[in-house]
């Protein structure tokens, strides 16, 4: 052992001596009884002086001790531990040096003196060893600052000497603290790993060589991991992409988009419980290159489960099936075509064994039924499908099985997601031991709710035909009460008796035209008056009436879109929508809430976004009324348009309210949708047909437009009036001779034909009914523009102007005045045409 003092040449010795170090205290110890025994013999005088000299001589060696021992030149217990550190030490092959805290050296084993080249008299330290380059000088430094701050610290040191050429030792540096106490000695160890260090270099080496063989194999491979992502790609296979392979190693692409079809089908794992950990598959695919061409390949694609049962990367070895040549063409040509049918056709194909046990899937088919992937490797089409459609599918499974043809489709609900509907064909096959049967499968989800909105619309539509025509015959009774009472109300003064009961009668009479005017509208029938409007401005004024309308306790809102586009609707009709839910919003808040309409432009890219089959992309401007209510229980929801559905009490509601809302919306063009959760409220969505002005409009005359009514209804000409209804033609004709007009009475219009004709034309306006027996209204009025081109026409119907507008010539003109009417209204109507203001 070397040590600062002591020759490094003879390590025995200076063993011998640390060992023989007792013997003097031995004898200092007797030296010392012997002297006390001396002096004791001595007289009294005589060892005074003696004594005296005794004492001086051990005070002047207790003060040369405690002198040594402060400077640090003698030490309690070296002599014990000198023994047991230097030999453990020495039995270490690695180099070691302890140093105190001022960087001195205390100890340095046999292996670092043999690393070090140093003699007995000259132990070098760390920072001599390893003076040379800035680089190692840095090294070194970094090391004394660790030692002088107690911490742990390593660095590897390259050397290069001369002959041997470079070395690299690893040089570690850590505390030797005692108890109690901050810092210590350091301990300094010193390995040479240059062995280790060109075996790591020779490894990389080969691995690169590695690389660089897979890289340039003649086929190419991928890893893909769980959640679809490429891990790993080699050139090979980048070249045959035309990607990039520096695109490939960051782990953002997705297999996705370089498999046609997805890699849905090379995710599934092997069962967790099989006796194999590991499946390896064979399929055909066509990957996607980077200029979207395909190009086939066959894939030998490997999984494995770890026996944690986490799914590993995949290895997938990919072979071109590119055109070939040889006399194997034509099979790899048909195999090709082949993969592409079965991984690109839109429907999920998969193969059944004779245990109904799912074999080979293509990619359609496990996007249809995802919970395949997550299932073990003896899955059957029943596990995958809810309880509710499970009892079916087995007869239908079982019965093909057994080798059936004439197997009805199916309609399954996946167990994940019990909202869609799966269609499954199922046809047997008879020729092969390891499949049973084939299952197509077809997600026909858009398609029922298409059906149910189908059967809806025509359910609707069939209760919209009777209501129309019960709306129509019902206008005509109403239309001669109306007509009648106003000619009573004008034969009695308000003194009558009668006259109060007369009043009575024609109130009563227009409440139920009100009633039929809601039938019309949930029918479609109902005489709209359309034009321009800008719903924000709309909103302001309505915002007034529902106030007054609702109760204290609701809070309005109205949210109004910026630059608004126009629509074309009826005002008054798009009024009574709003007012209809919000008196529906009212009576789901009792206990108030707040109510919000607001208004927004919907762009045609957005109405795609929105994923609505119903809807079609358009330009729209939406109205939302949405409130904080009950919201509407999901089992009536789709009963709430129905006609005369109602869920409010006995009394209280006619059912008719959210019906006319949905025939007003639909007559004008536009679609009405509700969502709604039951106790968070209910938003209805309305969505009107975007409207653009013409920039050059040619002024005509519209029937449909309301007219400044005429101060004097009284005039002279003849009016050739055509009702098949008696009581309607014996009012109107009344009616129009008190204004004094010739009226000529026809019942049907061939009956109106033969009158014009007795007449040699001199008519002046005809008032015609549109549906009679024998010739209806638009029919006469081309009979009667062949006799008479000029001649003026006013229709009259319970029916809408639009229901007959689309049987005669666009450039027909003609004014119409819808059932139920009164007096001052047909005698207004009669009075424009007279004074050629209408068609």
């Amino acid at each position: 052992m070397s040590e600062l003092g002591i020759d490094m040449n003879d390590r025995s010795l200076g063993a011998e001596r640390r060992g023989g170090q007792v013997t003097p205290v031995i004898g200092l110890a007797l030296a010392l009884i012997a002297t006390s025994a001396a002096l004791a013999l001595l007289g009294q005088e005589q060892a005074r002086p003696l004594i005296l000299a005794l004492l001086a001589l051990l005070s002047v060696v207790g003060v040369f001790s405690l002198f040594a021992l402060s400077i640090g030149l003698m030490r309690f217990g070296e002599g014990a531990r000198d023994d047991l550190t230097p030999n453990v030490l020495d039995a270490i092959d690695t180099g070691a040096l302890v140093t105190d805290k001022a960087g001195r050296i205390l100890l340095a084993n046999d292996a670092y003196l043999s690393l070090t080249g140093a003699n007995g008299h000259d132990v070098p330290s760390v920072e001599r060893v390893f003076s040379g380059t800035g680089q190692s000088a840095e090294q070194v430094h970094r090391l004394a600052q660790a030692a002088a701050t107690g911490e742990p610290h390593h660095e590897d040191i390259a050397l290069d000497r001369d002959g041997v050429g470079r070395l690299f030792f690893r040089v570690d540096v850590a505390p030797l603290q005692a108890k109690g106490k901050k810092r210590g000695n350091s301990l300094w160890q010193i390995r040479d790993v240059t062995h280790d260090r060109r075996r790591q270099e020779r490894t990389f080496v080969e691995l690169q060589s590695a690389i660089d063989d897979l890289d340039h194999a003649p086929v190419g491979f991928v890893s893909i991991d769980r959640e679809g992502g490429v891990r790993s790609m080699n050139a090979t296979l980048a070249q045959w992409l035309g990607r990039d392979l520096s695109e490939t190693l960051g782990g953002d692409v997705s297999a996705n988009a370089l498999v046609a079809g997805g890699v849905t089908h090379l995710l599934k794992a092997p069962d967790a419980n099989a006796e194999s950990r590991t499946t390896t598959q064979m399929l055909d695919v066509d990957l996607i290159r980077a200029d979207g061409r395909v190009m086939p390949v066959r894939l030998l694609h490997k999984v494995t489960v770890s026996t944690a049962g986490e799914v590993l990367p995949s290895r997938t070895v990919v072979m071109d099936r590119g055109r070939g040549s040889g006399d194997t063409e034509p099979l790899r040509a048909a195999e090709v075509r082949f993969a592409r049918f079965f991984n690109n056709t839109p429907l999920g194909i998969a193969t059944l064994d004779k245990s109904g046990t799912i074999g080979r899937t293509n990619a359609t088919f496990m996007r249809i039924l995802p919970e395949i992937s997550s299932a073990n490797s003896r899955t059957t089409i029943p596990d995958l499908v809810s309880d509710t459609s499970e009892e079916e599918l087995d007869a239908v499974i079982a019965r093909c099985l057994e080798g059936h043809a004439d197997i009805s489709p199916v309609d399954v609900h996946p167990t994940e997601d019990t909202d869609r509907t799966i269609r499954l064909f199922l046809s047997p096959v008879q020729d092969r031991d390891d499949e049973a049967a084939i299952v197509y499968a077809l997600d026909v989800t858009e398609q029922k709710a298409l059906e149910q909105q189908i059967v809806q619309g025509s359910k609707l539509q069939a209760v919209g035909q009777l209501a129309a025509g019960i709306a129509h015959d019902f206008n005509n009774i109403l239309t001669g009460i109306i007509g009648f009472s106003d000619i009573l109300v004008s034969q009695h003064q308000p003194t009558d008796p009668s006259y109060s009961s007369i009043v009575q009668i024609k109130q009563n009479a227009h409440r139920a035209a009100s009633l039929v005017r809601q039938l019309m509208a949930f029918s479609r029938q109902q005489t709209l008056r359309p034009k321009t409007l800008y719903l924000n401005d709309m909103l302001g004024d309505l915002a007034v009436l529902l106030r007054r309308l609702l109760e204290a306790g609701i809070e309005i809102r109205a949210e109004r879109g910026r630059d608004l586009w126009a629509v074309k609707a009826d005002l008054t009709q798009l009024e009574q929508v709003i007012i209809n839910l919000a008196v529906n919003a009212r009576d789901a808040m009792p206990d108030g809430g707040r109510l919000t309409i607001s208004t927004a432009n919907v762009a045609e890219q957005e109405a795609r976004s929105l994923d609505n089959a119903l809807l079609p992309p358009a330009d729209y401007v939406r109205i939302q009324v949405a409130d904080t209510g009950t919201g509407i229980p999901e089992e009536i929801r789709e009963k709430i348009f129905d006609p005369f559905f109602s869920t409010k009490d006995v009394g209280k509601g006619t059912g008719l309210g959210l019906s006319t809302v949905y025939g007003i919306i639909k007559q004008t063009g536009g679609y009405v949708f509700v969502d709604s959760e039951t106790g968070q409220g209910t938003t209805f969505s309305i969505y009107l047909p975007r409207h653009i002005e013409a920039e050059i409009t040619t002024p005509a005359t519209d029937a449909t437009a309301p007219a400044q009514p005429a101060k004097d209804l009284t005039g002279d000409g003849t009016v050739l009036l055509v009702e098949d209804e008696f009581s309607i033609r014996t009012f109107a004709t009344q009616a129009l001779k008190a204004r004094g007009y010739t009226v000529l009475a026809a019942e049907t219009g061939a009956e109106a034909l033969e009158l014009i004709d007795a007449h040699d034309g001199e008519v002046d306006v005809v008032v015609s009914d549109v549906v009679m027996p024998e010739m209806d209204g638009p029919t006469l009025l081309k009979e009667l523009r062949k006799r008479t081109p000029d001649i003026k026409i006013l229709f009259m119907s319970g029916y809408a102007e639009d229901a007959f507008k689309k049987n005669l010539d666009p450039d027909a003109t003609f004014d119409f005045l819808p059932k139920p009417f009164n007096l001052p209204e047909l005698a207004e109507a009669v009075k424009r045409l007279m004074d050629g203001e209408g068609g």
